[in-house]
């Protein structure tokens, strides 16, 4: 589905919004994932909604521009537009494609790519070379909201320079009067005193909300799986130990019956080696009682014979 047909259903549009054109028409590629989809509009309706009280800029998410007229001779190089664009000091309006040399040869004052595995290496080379020396924009921005790479760069001499970061990891953007930075995982617009752009929610389009609400039910619904998977492994690790711990009873239970066994038979084999030291005794007693009745009968024998 195209940015244009996602707007469709925002409620009280904004004099900026993107909608129809039957002049020339936007030629952009269906976005790739969703997150882009999200970010565009959280630039697109935050900015909106700071600045409703302004009619003197044009922004837009995913739209072509046309810089030169060959572009719409089909020409297979027709024009690809950034994933977000700022043009001040014109005139806001339904615009279904940017055409420069319409609108008084202005180019963007500012531009945001949102980059992705498959983009991400023209959003820093081509496009960046393009931005830089055909359009001057003076400000070039770019965001993966996956990797969460931010930069930002300022046009100075004709020549991108970078856009130093703040304390709080934020790029302060001239043309804006508004720091860009990320918060959530999502690239936002700060005030200069640091307060964050609230998001317009009530003015994102319907199936934006579905699509959020679905996607905070799965996260929901994936965070209780991931708690029930951790409950099921404590549970496990708890019988784990408790049979651990019956094991252990068992095994100190069996370790206090061989030691009683043990004892048992030490006190055995004392009662059995005083035995036997009494019967050694007793024997020896008998043989000093044989030998002293034997030398009586000798001494009686001898007494005769005299």
């Amino acid at each position: 589905m195209s940015l244009a047909k996602e707007l469709q259903p925002l409620t009280n549009p904004p004099p900026t919004a993107i909608i129809t054109s039957d002049d020339f028409l936007s030629d952009e590629p269906q976005l790739e994932t969703y997150l882009h989809l999200e970010q565009i509009m959280i630039l697109l309706t935050c900015l909106q909604c700071l600045w409703e009280k302004r009619d003197d800029f044009f922004a837009a998410g995913n739209l072509s521009i046309y810089y030169e007229k060959r572009q719409i001779k089909g020409q297979p190089d027709r024009a690809k537009g950034p994933d977000f664009f700022v043009v001040l000091n014109t005139k806001p309006g339904a615009r279904n494609s940017w055409v420069v040399w319409e609108e008084d040869n202005r180019f963007p004052n500012l531009i945001v790519e949102i980059l992705s595995k498959k983009t991400a290496k023209i959003d820093r080379t081509t496009k960046k070379t393009l931005y830089q020396d055909r359009f001057q924009t003076p400000e070039y921005f770019w965001f993966h909201p996956e990797t969460l790479e931010f930069r930002g760069f300022r046009l100075v001499k004709g020549k991108y320079q970078p856009i130093a970061l703040n304390s709080r990891g934020w790029r302060w953007s001239e043309e804006l009067g508004l720091y860009l930075g990320v918060y959530k995982r999502q690239l936002r617009y700060f005030t200069e005193d640091g307060e964050i752009v609230p998001i317009p929610t009530k003015q994102l389009p319907v199936e934006i909300q579905q699509r959020k609400l679905a996607q905070q039910q799965a996260e929901s619904e994936r965070q209780q799986r991931k708690l029930a998977q951790q409950q099921a492994e404590s549970e496990r690790q708890q019988r784990e130990l408790a049979q651990q711990q019956a094991q252990l009873a068992q095994q100190q239970a069996e370790s206090e019956r061989q030691q009683r066994e043990l004892a048992q038979q030490q006190a055995e084999s004392e009662r059995q080696q005083r035995e036997l030291a009494q019967q050694q005794a007793q024997l020896a007693q008998q043989k000093l009682a044989d030998i002293e009745a034997l030398l009586a009968r000798y001494r009686e024998s001898a007494g005769e014979l005299e």
